[in-house]
């Protein structure tokens, strides 16, 4: 007796057009052009969750480096004066100092001198 997949392969094709919903043309009809279009959607947000970090990382720096200007020193010169006071704030925690209580970011930039 023969074996028929209609059910597993209708699950398996319903699987990538539910995950392609909202996407353009065929791209959300068409079962190969859905799927090549949800893997590479897959792709970019794991390369994205990459990509934020770098991202917030990079705007933390800016903050900081803005502050620690106003109060003087270069960025550089901040965190390695930070590193020598014993002053273990991760770049977070600095930059939302500098944005939002800058009187008391203005404290850890002397500090860090």
């Amino acid at each position: 007796m023969r074996v028929k997949r209609g059910l597993a392969s209708h699950r398996r094709h319903k699987k990538f057009l539910d995950a392609a919903k909202g996407f353009r043309g065929g791209r959300s009809r068409l079962y190969r052009t859905a799927r090549e279009a949800v893997e590479r959607s897959l792709q970019n947000a794991f390369a994205g969750r990459k990509q934020r970090k770098r991202d917030f990382r990079a705007l933390w720096i800016l903050r900081i480096n803005a502050g620690a200007r106003q109060g003087g020193l270069s960025y550089s010169r901040f965190m390695h004066g930070l590193k020598l006071a014993g002053i273990a704030l991760n770049r977070k925690v600095l930059a939302n100092l500098a944005v939002e209580r800058k009187d008391d970011f203005a404290a850890v930039v002397e500090l860090a001198k």
